[in-house]
């Protein structure tokens, strides 16, 4: 009975804490980018730690091919379901000839779930700042991702 008791009340904790997470838990798709970024149209993918923290890791195949790795805090945006904000930060490499590159990576931007479907939207900034080979800042690196979602959904 105890057991009995233990399993219920732990099922109702996870199926409860489900109901309040956020609109996926897993995302992959590919990002569109303006400018010279050293990481720009790629190959993203995005992973929630919880309802508000996420993991993004995002591979460009151009030249560079790079790969830049994002932690991001998400936040609701208030009366509008489904929309969030976020801001996060950084950092890549980039493999280029002679040398490769290193530097940071910040970001803020809108994320969207549409709710009957496995898509998301997200238009973001990311700017860089390039440390390896040569310093360099990158400031209008704006991009649009559209990603399949996987995982929780409301």
């Amino acid at each position: 009975m105890k057991k009995a008791v233990v399993t219920f009340f732990a099922t109702t904790l996870i199926l409860v804490s489900q109901l309040n997470a956020q609109n996926y838990k897993t995302a992959l798709g590919i990002r569109l980018s303006t400018s010279e970024a050293v990481v720009n149209n790629a190959v993203t993918f995005k992973y929630f730690l919880n309802e508000k923290a996420a993991l993004e890791a995002i591979f460009a195949f151009g030249d560079p091919t790079a790969l830049g790795a994002l932690f991001e805090v998400h936040k609701p945006i208030n009366n509008v379901e489904n929309l969030r904000w976020f801001y996060g930060a950084g950092g890549y490499i980039g493999f280029s000839r002679p040398d490769p590159l290193v530097g940071a990576q910040g970001i803020v931007g809108l994320d969207y779930k549409f709710p009957n479907l496995p898509l998301n939207l997200t238009l973001d900034w990311k700017p860089e700042l390039n440390i390896i080979t040569d310093i360099n800042f990158e400031p209008a690196a704006i991009g649009f991702s559209i990603r399949f979602t996987f995982g929780t959904d409301k």
